[in-house]
């Protein structure tokens, strides 16, 4: 039961965790800005 609630929990934050990823991404006003995005969060992990 408890294993089925952390997969459920983790799945759950993963997913908000991607959208948040998302929406910063694509807040970016150009090309060379969404690419320092995407270089400062490859950078992070």
């Amino acid at each position: 039961m408890f294993v089925y609630l952390y997969l459920l929990l983790r799945k759950t934050l993963d997913r908000a965790e991607h959208c948040r990823r998302d929406t910063y991404l694509a807040s970016a006003v150009d090309m060379v800005e969404l690419e320092r995005r995407m270089r400062a969060m490859e950078l992070d992990h």
